[in-house]
């Protein structure tokens, strides 16, 4: 994903990637309660008024920086994946999917405010139009990016396919579970509701690194408990 440019100046016409850029800073900084839109103005320099023009509120700016965080995830696991040799063999296909949750986790540790702005629910901004349509996420978006609209809707690995529409990270993951499948001797049909069962192990473990009990763990340790988790998500895959 393209980086977006912050500063103090702008091109005429380019507010609105601005403040976004600003937005992105500040979730990058504290998460998704530091995304204020009187902030982002201030930082790029212009007036709550002239940010206004852009966004209706602080949900429509948060939809924004949602979507860099989400697209930044899939960024992640798909540089770890590139590392691993495709060669269509079973163990090739699992090194593949073990890959793609690493990166999602290590994200998720690396950029912990990017992270949770990523899965955030956003509310209206103190002193900022009330009940526009940004102001709340609709329960579509909120299913999706749950995860509950995947096993509803059926399988589908791209990012805007019926299997977590919008969520790339999803899409990634059900596609290498499929390749999992089809690499397997001889090859099988996925198992039920396994994107879900993966995604699940994957963003638990990570809020338990970030928020959890697990948040203490040395740098080591840490990455047993990631390897651990891999393991199972793995072996989870296989025909019984």
């Amino acid at each position: 994903m393209a980086a977006i440019s912050v500063g103090k100046t702008y091109h005429h016409g380019d507010l609105r990637n601005a403040l976004i850029g600003a937005a992105v800073d500040l979730a990058t900084e504290g998460g998704p309660e530091r995304v204020v839109l009187r902030e982002a103005a201030r930082r790029v320099g212009v007036s709550p008024t002239a940010a206004y023009r852009h966004f209706e509120g602080r949900g429509a700016l948060l939809a924004a920086v949602r979507e860099h965080a989400r697209h930044a995830l899939a960024d992640s696991m798909e540089d770890a994946v590139a590392r691993q040799r495709a060669d269509g063999s079973p163990l090739s296909a699992e090194a593949r999917l073990a890959a793609l949750c690493r990166g999602y986790v290590a994200f998720a540790v690396e950029q912990p405010g990017l992270y949770r702005s990523a899965f955030s629910a956003p509310r209206t901004e103190p002193g900022g139009p009330a009940g526009s349509a940004h102001d709340t996420d609709t329960d579509a978006d909120c299913a999706t990016a749950g995860g509950a609209a995947g096993p509803a809707a059926g399988r589908g690995g791209s990012e805007h396919g019926p299997a977590g529409a919008g969520v790339r990270a999803f899409g990634l993951l059900t596609d290498a579970l499929d390749a999992v499948a089809a690499a397997a001797r001889p090859p099988r049909a996925p198992r039920p509701a396994a994107e879900v069962a993966a995604w699940s192990a994957v963003h638990g473990l990570s809020l338990l690194l970030l928020e959890g009990p697990l948040r203490r763990l040395t740098a080591q340790r840490r990455d047993d408990v990631v390897e651990s988790t891999l393991a199972m998500v793995v072996s989870g895959t296989r025909a019984p």
